[in-house]
């Protein structure tokens, strides 16, 4: 049978958007009769395993595929393993021998998908000209560049590194097979974290670093609890900075209002969407996506996100949510102040991003999308 290998340079350890993508085109690829080869820097957790448990799945362990001075070990092993008919890679170095490495072994496509956020701040701007030539001898392999937003395709054509066919826009999408709001749900994740039933829920799913916003956040929670302390914010994920936000947020008294529940490896599944009732995002950094808001848009939950990199491409401002400028934490509570006040609002704006992530954001679309570009 032939065979995709897709190469991921994360570790697999909760379902996340990275997690879905991987079954989503597997199943696709499956009922075409495609192998799809699985590579990951560790090994899944078991619940991811047991979410990408399909018949046609091969999972293998790449410990080096993100790594900036490409060695190819792992890959040059898994390709001459599967002698695959493309090789797509996700969250690699740009810079590196995988794509002569598989054209050497008889891999007919090539494909990179830009995943990765700007720094604060980041104008696009055309690359020197000594690495558009060192780029584009590299890359002379590489059949396409994937884009992941509007914004991203901006920054990577205009590096000129690669002639501008070379490149194609598919978003990221979300399960929407997966999304199916449960009350059930939404009560026993309040009841896990102890959070009061008349509290409204202000969301945020992120890693926790201060690129994604959290310091602002926490800013502007402290704001709405001056005016109201009916509102209890939750942030879900992990990372290197959280016990020095945790302390952040207790030194400005944000106390029993505030709920850090730590990585949660299945959102949906746990409730987190089901019981948000406002999702905040609000980044530093130019984002190039944004899946944790397509997720929260996907089950109708407004959105309070910073107006950087391709976040506008997900929230209309004024119909899915509020866009605020960068690091605003004022506006921002102005705007979570309006929707906490308004639940009819809160299902206006709900209802727009739902329509909105069904639209643009749809995985199942999306992916056979991407598949048609392999030309399977």
């Amino acid at each position: 049978m032939p065979s995709v290998v897709s190469v991921f340079g994360v570790e697999p350890f909760r379902i996340g958007g990275t997690e879905t993508f991987a079954r989503e085109l597997s199943l696709q690829l499956g009922q075409r009769g495609w192998i799809s080869v699985l590579c990951f820097l560790t090994e899944p957790s078991p619940e991811v395993q047991q979410f990408l448990d399909l018949p046609n799945i091969k999972l293998e362990v790449v410990k080096d595929s993100n790594d900036f001075f490409l060695t190819a070990g792992g890959v040059a092993r898994v390709v001459r393993r599967y002698r695959p008919e493309i090789l797509h890679l996700h969250f690699a170095s740009f810079l590196g021998t995988y794509p002569w490495l598989a054209r050497l072994n008889g891999t007919r496509r090539i494909f990179f998908t830009d995943h990765a956020s700007r720094s604060m701040g980041y104008v696009p701007h055309r690359a020197p000209f000594w690495k558009r030539i060192l780029v584009r001898m590299i890359h002379q392999p590489l059949t396409k560049v994937i884009c992941v937003s509007k914004y991203g395709y901006a920054c990577f054509t205009a590096l000129d590194v690669l002639p501008p066919e070379r490149f194609q826009l598919v978003y990221n999408g979300v399960d929407l097979t997966r999304v199916a709001p449960d009350p059930q749900r939404a009560a026993g994740f309040r009841q896990t974290y102890s959070i009061p039933d008349d509290r409204t829920l202000v969301t945020q799913v992120s890693w926790m670093i201060p690129e994604k916003g959290i310091p602002e956040l926490l800013s502007a929670a402290q704001l709405v609890l001056s005016e109201n302390q009916s509102v209890q914010f939750v942030l879900v994920g992990e990372g290197v900075y959280r016990e020095q936000f945790m302390k952040d947020a207790a030194r400005m008294g944000l106390g029993d209002h505030i709920t850090w529940t730590g990585l949660v490896s299945d959102p949906f599944g746990e409730g987190v969407y089901d019981a948000a009732d406002i999702i905040c995002q609000l980044s530093c950094w130019e984002e190039v996506f944004g899946w944790m808001i397509a997720e929260g848009m996907a089950y109708g939950k407004p959105v309070v996100a910073s107006r950087v990199g391709g976040i506008p491409e997900l929230v209309v401002d004024e119909v899915s949510g509020f866009l605020v400028a960068r690091g605003d934490s004022e506006t921002a509570a102005k705007r979570i102040l309006a929707l906490v006040a308004d639940s009819d609002l809160r299902k206006q704006m709900g209802r727009a991003g739902s329509e909105i992530a069904a639209q643009r954001f749809n995985l199942r679309q999306n992916v056979a999308e991407l598949i048609n570009s392999y030309g399977i």
